[in-house]
């Protein structure tokens, strides 16, 4: 039986897991472009398709969630992917997490500042952006008021089908907010990708519609070898 404590227990606790196993696309296609490693914090890390993409290609995770079914399917998932000794679960809610400036090469936040009140959010964008080394990447995903579920204009005048996990999502995203974030000078980041879109979803429950902002970025003054998504003109490999 779920604890009532954890809301996304049943979710995380089916054989085809909530939300699947495939990290988000911006950051995939980063990790796949960039030289990675060091030490990752993935806030909101669900059941770990992100965790384990960051595991993968080299950095030592730290994974906080709310759930404690969540931390424990990315510790099986991280265990059969062959990273079980690169991931580190906490199972916290990420306004209680302290993040120490400074000590992070990649920190992933996907769908979870949208799950907090705003300004809570705004207090973890502040830790997240601190908590960058020189270099460091940044990816953010928010549910934006385009969302279905969303109690503000469009979203809400939108008739399209909406998460079965919509009542967790409790601070839609306005146009360009997230944006405003990553350009205000005391967040010291460089903008690589920012998008505002819709999407189905059709990893959990019924399809259902999404808006979404997304932000990768990275610390002021870093030059990553970053392509574009999908990659534009990269190197040609030889051979």
């Amino acid at each position: 039986m779920p604890a009532p404590t954890d809301p996304f227990f049943e979710p995380y606790d089916r054989d085809d897991i909530a939300y699947g196993d495939v990290p988000s696309a911006p950051l995939a296609a980063y990790l796949e472009q960039v030289d990675c490693g060091g030490r990752a914090l993935d806030l909101g890390a669900g059941a770990g398709r992100d965790t384990i993409a960051l595991a993968r290609v080299g950095f030592h995770v730290t994974a906080v969630d709310l759930s404690p079914r969540g931390a424990q399917r990315i510790r099986q998932r991280a265990e059969t992917a062959g990273v079980g000794g690169q991931v580190e679960t906490c199972v916290a809610n990420v306004c209680d997490h302290e993040i120490p400036p400074g000590a992070f090469d990649a920190i992933c936040a996907t769908t979870v500042l949208d799950h907090i009140p705003a300004e809570d959010a705004r207090r973890v964008w502040k830790r997240m952006t601190a908590g960058l080394c020189a270099g460091g990447v940044l990816y953010v995903e928010v549910h934006s008021t385009e969302d279905p579920g969303s109690d503000r204009h469009p979203g809400i005048e939108s008739d399209a089908p909406k998460s079965e996990t919509a009542d967790a999502v409790i601070n839609y995203f306005a146009p360009n907010q997230l944006a405003r974030w990553a350009v205000a000078e005391e967040a010291e980041l460089r903008i690589l990708r920012y998008e505002e879109r819709l999407e189905w979803d059709y990893t959990h429950g019924p399809e259902h519609l999404h808006g979404k902002a997304i932000l990768l970025a990275v610390k002021t003054g870093a030059h990553p070898a970053w392509y574009g998504q999908p990659a534009a003109f990269p190197r040609r490999k030889s051979g």
